[in-house]
């Protein structure tokens, strides 16, 4: 989700984090924040195709150097996007934000955070050269970062923002703070970095920690978006008139510092918002604060062992039980899990002039058979892409010919090689 303004509060405030000589530990790494991490970090190629090559070397560099300070390093994937209402407006959003980004790039030049499409598949294949542990989520991967994170007492090492807020017993190290490319030496190599915890941010704002929740929601995220709440009002007078979002946030912990409980806090919250539904908003803000709430790991088990985790409920009924295995592994890429459970994507965006027609057009039948292969007949998936710079959705037939028209995928271990193979 996200918290809108924190990493600059942090910042400004840098009394919540401490310096770190880490080694010889466990880490629990955000796969995706590390791919735009170390891919931009790079300063490599974003407008023609990106630079895969280059970019394997930086992920081999990376997880070399974790090695020789003894740090054993867990990567987790996100999965599928969902389905929900929020989530969904949210997605279509900023993959509007991309397109228009995607369409400055192509007429400027300039580098626009456009990430190349096979960078995540570039970065699953060196994860498995490397032999380094590595799962896809059935959906978001925060929530099943933060409970390895703290099964096993060990940080997690992201930039998200939603890590500030996660009660974890050993911390997070934000990527821009961890110096992989600096490794020292005393009794042993080291990286030196900062290490963030949820006590020290507590103490120096002086809020009651089970109030961080709270803060994180009020504060705007996915779920919801208070703007007629002008928090800078509770700071020093000399100051209200700052329109920054660190300025906003600030306002907001000071506040907080009044309630010891979340209800209390809650309440008064609602208080503040006169022109809005309150039933409506207080649902809203529950629900959204449930998503800091640390689950059991569905992925120790997996780690430790090999054993898949279970599929959520909405996909029992689509998925069959021997696809669990490649989706954990992430042999499927993450949006398969939209298209299995949900008969809906995405399509990548990529540097391109949206006076002509979208590249994702050109592979349509390859993706016709995929969808038969994954749904079988009457399976049609919904794509999302761009038309100019406009979003366009278009409902898309399964198509296969010859003997791949038996081929189901409940049945597609038990295939014999002759059917791989084309006529």
């Amino acid at each position: 989700m996200g918290v809108k303004g924190l990493c600059s509060l942090l910042k400004n405030n840098r009394q919540s984090y401490e310096d770190l000589r880490f080694r010889d530990s466990k880490l629990v790494v955000d796969g995706n924040n590390l791919v735009y991490h170390l891919y931009f970090k790079s300063n490599l190629d974003q407008n023609h195709g990106g630079e895969y090559l280059e970019f394997q070397a930086h992920i081999r560099a990376f997880f070399t150097t974790l090695a020789d300070c003894g740090i054993k390093p867990y990567v987790v994937m996100d999965g599928g996007a969902g389905t929900s209402d929020i989530k969904m407006e949210t997605l279509l959003d900023r993959y509007k934000d991309k397109v228009q980004k995607a369409h400055d790039a192509a007429h400027t030049g300039g580098q626009k955070g456009i990430l190349p499409c096979f960078t995540k598949l570039v970065f699953g294949q060196t994860l498995r050269d490397l032999k380094v542990p590595v799962a896809m989520c059935f959906g978001e991967a925060d929530c099943q970062l933060a409970a390895l994170a703290k099964g096993w007492c060990c940080p997690v090492l992201s930039n998200d923002s939603d890590f500030y807020i996660f009660d974890l017993p050993a911390g997070l190290l934000p990527l821009d703070h961890f110096q992989w490319d600096a490794v020292r030496s005393h009794g042993g190599s080291y990286i030196p970095c900062k290490r963030y915890t949820t006590s020290s941010f507590c103490t120096f704002f002086k809020i009651n920690r089970q109030l961080l929740p709270v803060f994180a929601t009020l504060a705007g995220n996915d779920y919801v978006d208070l703007k007629e709440i002008q928090w800078a009002r509770f700071l020093p007078a000399s100051r209200q008139r700052e329109k920054s979002s660190a300025a906003r946030l600030e306002g907001l912990l000071i506040w907080l510092r009044r309630f010891q409980t979340l209800e209390n806090a809650l309440t008064a919250a609602m208080a503040l918002m006169p022109n809005m539904s309150k039933m409506n908003v207080q649902t809203k803000v529950r629900e959204a604060m449930k998503e800091y709430d640390i689950p059991g790991s569905t992925l120790m088990g997996f780690f430790s062992q090999g054993t898949a985790p279970k599929l959520p409920a909405e996909m029992l009924s689509c998925i069959p039980d021997w696809v669990r295995g490649p989706l954990a592994r992430g042999d499927l890429s993450g949006d398969m899990q939209d298209v299995l459970a949900h008969k809906w994507r995405t399509l990548p965006t990529q540097v391109e002039h949206s006076s002509l027609p979208s590249s994702n057009l050109i592979p349509l039948p390859l993706r016709e058979m995929l969808y038969w292969l994954l749904l079988g007949q009457g399976g049609e998936v919904e794509e999302v892409y761009r038309v100019g710079l406009e979003l366009t959705s278009v409902k898309v037939q399964p198509v296969v010919q010859g003997a791949a028209q038996t081929l189901r995928l409940d049945c597609l271990p038990q295939v014999g090689l002759p059917t791989h193979l084309p006529g």
